[in-house]
């Protein structure tokens, strides 16, 4: 029996399915279990993108000083006053999104940074992912999960040879 077991019930990311309706965009105020901080030589072109091309939004600032952004609940990022490294840091942030967002986010981006992502690309852990490279030289991984296809051979293969069992599976052992 395994220790792992269906939760989405404590998670804002929805069921995944090609018409399924993303979260609204949480203005609650919460401890952040976890957050992202991006230093920026441009706090407000840097506001701009994240808010217009990645789909956040300004939860609050302090002009000159941090853009606190979020989209769904403990999505948040922060803007700081720092330097744009030259290169891109091979470290990357992912943030879930539905699979009817993906191609919005890549002409959004596109349009306010030609050249800025890299896919969608679908992966072998059942998702369609675009790399995204924001104005501060970030990456950023928007990950969508695709609905769960047992007759997927490509699908099912990468999760069997990683030992992770389907649905199917876990509804035969009840």
């Amino acid at each position: 029996m395994s220790e792992t077991f269906h939760a989405f019930s404590v998670s804002p990311v929805p069921q995944p399915g090609p018409d399924t309706a993303p979260p609204e965009l949480f203005r609650g105020i919460y401890g952040m279990p976890m957050f992202v901080t991006v230093p920026t030589h441009d706090l407000e072109a840097s506001k701009e993108f994240w808010i217009s091309g990645l789909g956040f939004f300004d939860l609050f600032s302090v002009p000159g000083q941090i853009v606190h952004l979020r989209r769904w609940a403990f999505q948040d990022v922060l803007l700081v006053p720092g330097e744009r490294p030259e290169q891109t840091p091979p470290t990357s942030v992912s943030f879930s999104c539905v699979l009817n967002q993906i191609d919005g986010i890549v002409a959004a981006c596109e349009e306010r940074l030609p050249g800025s992502t890299t896919g969608p690309r679908r992966m072998p852990w059942n998702s369609v992912e675009v790399e995204v490279r924001t104005p501060e030289n970030a990456r950023v991984i928007m990950t969508a999960a695709r609905p769960y296809d047992p007759q997927d051979p490509e699908t099912a293969r990468y999760l069997r040879e990683n030992g992770i069992e389907g649905p199917e599976a876990r509804s035969r052992e009840n």
